[in-house]
């Protein structure tokens, strides 16, 4: 099967900043792909490319059979890109921002009214379609811009970090409606930093610094840590957090709120001795026990020391 995306050494070097560094990757027609990573790892200025919008500096991307370098205004035609500001029109209502789109992208007339209806029926915008855009919440401005985006049917979406900054409620609505859209038979290609989004996606590709770092589905990540996660809560989680990164044993120590996953190689052998310090460190073990790994803990593991620790 031809790829929907085809990434082949794409690199952008922004002075002497390497923003995408080397990444190849192919993304099949009709997957939900995610780029993942934290801030800076590159994944707007890779979803730019993919859009047509930047100029690698080497390599290529091939989109629906489209080259990016050798012709960027082509892919345009085959594809919806959402970035993090799509482009609203406060001053407009809802449905003048989707005509205007329409009008864009030239959809026939004729075709207009039931795919607006389409659009209203996943997004719940049809009744606001009489209320101005600047009115509108975060949540229900990132669902216009997907109507938007999504106007003329395209066959690829690129959507950048689209729950970023919007409530848990908007957040499973965009997820529904992208999932909808997938459903529908279009790829779809989804920047997070959120990696309890990223579980949703069939496969994914873990950006660091510009390179990708791995690339798999979510249940083949997370089965590489399974045994190796121990959870616990403490009655000081920070001094207990300090206290296991300096041990032997312990791998990675991550804060997650006040419960805090390690890694150990062999947790049954290695359990009793961290364990041990801990409590001769002063600290009070609440509650302990095995833990199912999550993303995060995959992506720390995979990162190394100086990854990231959420307090």
């Amino acid at each position: 099967m031809e790829s929907a995306v085809s990434v082949r050494g794409l690199t952008r070097h922004f002075g002497e900043i390497h923003a995408v560094d080397g990444l190849s990757f192919e993304v099949t027609p009709g997957e939900l792909f995610g780029i993942v990573g934290p801030d800076g790892a590159g994944k707007t200025t890779t979803l730019r490319m993919l859009a047509g919008v930047l100029r690698p500096t080497s390599g290529d991307a091939v989109v629906q059979g489209v080259s990016v370098v050798r012709d960027p205004e082509g892919v345009k035609h085959h594809i919806a890109y959402m970035s993090q500001r799509f482009g609203l029109y406060s001053d407009l209502t809802v449905r003048e921002n989707i005509d205007f789109y329409a009008d864009l992208f030239l959809v026939p007339r004729k075709a207009r009214a039931a795919r607006l209806e389409r659009l209203y029926q996943f997004s719940g915008l049809g009744p606001f379609e009489s209320r101005l855009a600047g009115q509108l919440s975060g949540g229900m401005k990132q669902k216009l811009g997907l109507c938007c985006a999504l106007i003329h049917e395209p066959q690829i979406m690129l959507l950048d970090e689209p729950t970023f900054g919007v409530d848990p409620i908007s957040r499973r609505d965009l997820w529904l409606i992208v999932h909808e859209m997938v459903a529908r038979g279009i790829t779809a290609v989804v920047s997070t930093a959120y990696l309890d989004e990223a579980e949703r996606c069939d496969r994914l590709a873990l950006l660091h610094r510009g390179a990708l770092l791995a690339l798999d589905t979510p249940t083949a990540f997370q089965q590489r840590l399974a045994g190796h996660i121990q959870s616990l809560r403490s009655d000081a989680p920070r001094r207990a957090r300090d206290l296991l990164e300096q041990h032997p044993a312990v791998r990675h120590a991550v804060l997650f709120g006040d419960v805090i996953h390690l890694t150990l190689d062999d947790p049954r052998h290695d359990w009793p001795a961290v364990r041990a310090a801990l409590e001769h460190g002063g600290v009070t073990i609440l509650e302990a026990g095995p833990a199912e790994p999550s993303l995060e803990d995959v992506f720390i593991h995979l990162v190394g020391p100086g990854g990231v620790t959420h307090e």
